[in-house]
């Protein structure tokens, strides 16, 4: 798939950018790989387990991590969409059912307003540090969606961070992406989890 970003998408960068998808597999896990570890493994080693059941282990380790992400492209347990530019992966969503991804930050604060639970949950969106402010999280969240739509759309929930009417964050990185970006594809608040985390919905057909 192909996804347009210019000036009439919202994005800071004047020039417009055409960015492809294609989901992590055993094929693509050499594109992911390569842009993780560009970026110091992703906060430092998380390689964007944190939402899988496995999750984070304890003492922290940035190999174990690596592995078991590595072992969930290889045998087709994981949903993510890479975005490319050109023949380069600058960025991804993550995105899987709540058994898929059954673990994410706020889980107690979540947990105590329980509500039916969504068909497909949306974990972590990433720019590659190089590539931020082009629209890559964009494409990455078109990309999510279409993959959901295909796959039978249902209920679909995200827990990105609340920008507007909040002092300035600066180097914060929204691993879950940021509030606005979600509403430009029509989720809505469901409820707050932290001080400045939502969770937020969108059904679709």
């Amino acid at each position: 798939m192909t996804y347009t970003s210019g000036p009439n998408h919202g994005t800071v960068d004047p020039m417009e950018r055409d960015f492809t998808t294609r989901l992590l597999t055993a094929e693509t896990w050499p594109d992911f790989a390569t842009l993780v570890e560009a970026n110091n493994g992703v906060w430092g080693g998380c390689w964007c387990i944190g939402f899988h059941p496995e999750g984070f282990q304890s003492p922290p380790s940035a190999e174990t991590n690596r592995a078991n992400k590595e072992a969930h492209a290889r045998a087709g347990t994981v949903h993510q969409v890479l975005v490319y530019d050109g023949d380069q992966c600058v960025g991804w969503g993550q995105f899987g059912s709540p058994a898929e991804l059954p673990n994410h930050k706020n889980q107690k604060a979540y947990e105590r307003e329980l509500t039916t639970p969504p068909d497909w949950r949306i974990g972590c969106i990433f720019t590659g540090s190089k590539h931020r402010r082009h629209g890559v999280a964009r494409a990455a969240v078109a990309g999510v969606l279409e993959e959901i739509r295909t796959a039978g759309g249902g209920v679909v929930e995200a827990y990105p961070e609340q920008v507007e009417d909040r002092p300035p964050q600066r180097g914060a990185y929204l691993h879950t992406g940021p509030e606005n970006l979600f509403e430009e594809f029509g989720f809505e608040r469901d409820r707050k989890i932290a001080k400045w985390r939502w969770v937020m919905r969108l059904s679709l057909t």
